[in-house]
């Protein structure tokens, strides 16, 4: 039975998948970015936990990174849609199915990246909160 980071972390790379872009989880960039965006869902650091003892309860706020890639001659505005997707596909449900009880991205920074031989890329990380609590920090 996976945990509930690994359960929270899957539903956050599905709501990505349902994205236009190509959701990948831990991949490496690859060589070609797809022509609707590319998004790397990264797993992040948990951090350390909030403990209650009564009931005994560990309660995260998990830092995921979603990076997010465009290029071509119109990457501006292609980053501006991609970003835009990303926080209204968050903004459905924040709680991601009931599953953690908050979930927020924080504003990207953007750089352009130069790309010899192509057109230059257009990419930022997204820090995103997961706001959830559990019994077990490893299980």
């Amino acid at each position: 039975m996976p945990s509930p980071r690994e359960t929270i972390l899957a539903a956050l790379h599905a709501r990505l998948s349902a994205l236009p872009a190509t959701a990948l989880r831990g991949d490496m960039l690859p060589e070609r970015v797809p022509a609707e965006g590319l998004l790397i869902l990264r797993d992040g650091e948990p951090g350390e936990p909030e403990v209650t003892l009564s009931p005994l309860a560990y309660h995260y706020q998990h830092r995921a990174e979603i990076e997010a890639v465009v290029q071509g001659a119109d990457r501006d505005a292609a980053f501006d849609m991609l970003t835009a997707s990303i926080g209204s596909a968050l903004a459905a449900d924040r709680t991601l199915g009931g599953l953690c009880d908050w979930v927020e991205a924080e504003a990207p920074r953007p750089v352009d990246l130069p790309v010899e031989g192509a057109a230059s890329l257009k990419a930022a990380v997204i820090p995103v909160v997961l706001h959830y609590s559990t019994t077990n920090p490893l299980g």
